[in-house]
């Protein structure tokens, strides 16, 4: 296990500020980054970046406190390998390997534990934030920085990157048990995630951890994790079986821990069935490092370059597709509302359900406090025709969500004009903060990153 020390970290960090002073007055700072968990497009630039090499690792870990220093570009692959075998883990733990801890606190992240323990922003004490000004900052909840602190979370970094983040981890056992519990009516649905998130518990059994998946309309799970000691025969669904399918085949089920972190990565939720990787035969011939969400990225970045689907869908006299990628939090009662839209509107199962609430008010993505959402995420194309380069179903969905009273991650692609956007993300407060960090707008801007596509 790599934990790395507080004086490569400083090493690190030096080699961050020589590169920032590399990159010419007045152009652009962007990070020297090759991959990404992205899905909007990016404009290519041959321009020198930021070097973030050596920021990938963990700092230390307290394990009486319960806390790690970890550096910013550390994925939660790295991070959980670190703190598992002290048995801990971070608040929340998204679903892919390769989501970077600054990634997910300068974006959003999400997981079965937000339902109580928030978005991974919420478990950060303090971070280093390398500004568009060159200078490192050290924030938190109070003091002189906590207007960046505030507005980091949702800034996607056009507020900056951070370099280190101190945050709380959670003891957990080695096992979880699962039970998915079907329901047939969204009512039903509705009021019962409600019900499982006030009390924490179902038909009597504690619920650490729950998420859900809508296959169709009037077939909907809840996934109820409970944190277990005991040990017990487990399930692998890294190999032949597939576990969204085991959803539907099974009413219990248990997992290591390592593995229910990890649950939704082998096969990128359903979303490797687009490469045939669930067909039997070429599942056993797919190098099993190979079953991976990174390695799905990169070929659905393969196929944006040389365009093969879109060839082939006009071989077979098809209409061209709509990329439709989005993650969505709605408000619990507004669930039913959202879902039968987009059965009639989009009409693309299955779709994830993994309820979440902020624990304080947070400017630049702004939940209710306390007001409990449930994160509707949903992965793939459409066939709409010549209209597609113009995101009318996106669109649509922008529309409906704000309707609703909820918001949508800007990780994907977004259409809002300028006016809704600075509404719906707090544009004003925004400006502020980066006039003060990033006095010479040497960082892209939120709006520009996320709807300009820069």
């Amino acid at each position: 296990m790599d934990l790395r020390g507080w004086a490569a970290h400083e090493a690190a960090v030096d080699r961050l500020r020589s590169s920032y002073a590399a990159i010419p007055p007045g152009a652009p700072v962007r990070l020297a980054k090759k991959t990404s968990n992205l899905f909007r497009p990016r404009t290519a630039t041959s321009a020198p970046g930021l070097d973030v090499s050596g920021l990938d690792g963990v700092i230390a870990i307290d394990v009486d406190a319960r806390t790690a220093d970890v550096q910013g570009m550390c994925t939660y692959e790295d991070l959980v390998d670190a703190t598992l075998p002290h048995g801990l883990i971070p608040y929340v733990v998204p679903q892919l390997r390769t989501i970077t801890l600054g990634g997910a606190v300068t974006g959003l992240g999400i997981e079965s534990t937000s339902f109580r323990n928030g978005l991974p922003h919420e478990s950060v004490l303090e971070m280093d934030v390398f500004t568009g000004a060159g200078d490192v900052v050290t924030c938190a909840p109070d003091g002189e920085h906590a207007d960046l602190f505030d507005a980091f979370p949702n800034s996607y970094g056009s507020l900056g990157y951070a370099t280190r983040l101190r945050i709380r981890l959670e003891q957990v056992p080695g096992h979880v048990a699962l039970r998915h519990v079907r329901f047939d009516d969204l009512g039903l649905l509705s009021k019962s995630i409600a019900e499982i998130a006030e009390t924490a518990s179902y038909d009597g059994q504690r619920v650490d951890a729950f998420d859900g998946v809508a296959f169709e309309p009037g077939e909907y799970y809840l996934t109820l994790a409970t944190w277990q000691d005991e040990p017990a025969p487990t399930s692998d669904y890294t190999g032949q079986q597939i576990y969204y399918r085991s959803i539907q085949q099974r009413e219990t089920d248990t997992l290591t821990t390592y593995d229910y972190l990890w649950r939704w990565d082998t096969d990128w939720f359903w979303c490797s069935g687009a490469f045939g990787v669930q067909n039997p035969t070429v599942r056993r011939l797919w190098p099993k490092r190979w079953r991976r969400s990174d390695v799905y990225h990169k070929l659905i970045g393969l196929d944006r370059r040389i365009g093969f689907a879109d060839w082939l869908d006009r071989r077979q006299g098809k209409p061209l597709r709509e990329r439709v990628i989005q993650d969505v939090e709605v408000p619990v009662d507004r669930l039913p509302e959202f879902l039968e839209w987009f059965d009639e509107a989009v009409g693309m199962r299955p779709v994830w359900l993994c309820p979440c609430k902020a624990l304080r008010d947070w400017p630049t993505y702004p939940l209710e406090p306390d007001r409990l959402y449930v994160n509707v995420g949903f992965w793939g194309t459409v066939h709409v025709g010549p209209d597609a380069l113009d995101g009318p179903r996106n669109r649509a969905i922008e529309a409906e969500v704000h309707e609703l009273g909820g918001h949508k991650s800007l990780y994907s692609e977004a259409f809002y004009d300028r006016k809704t956007f600075d509404q719906l993300y707090d544009g004003e407060n925004l400006a502020a903060v980066k006039g003060r960090y990033d006095p010479d707008d040497r960082l892209t801007s939120l709006y520009d990153k996320a709807v300009k596509r820069q």
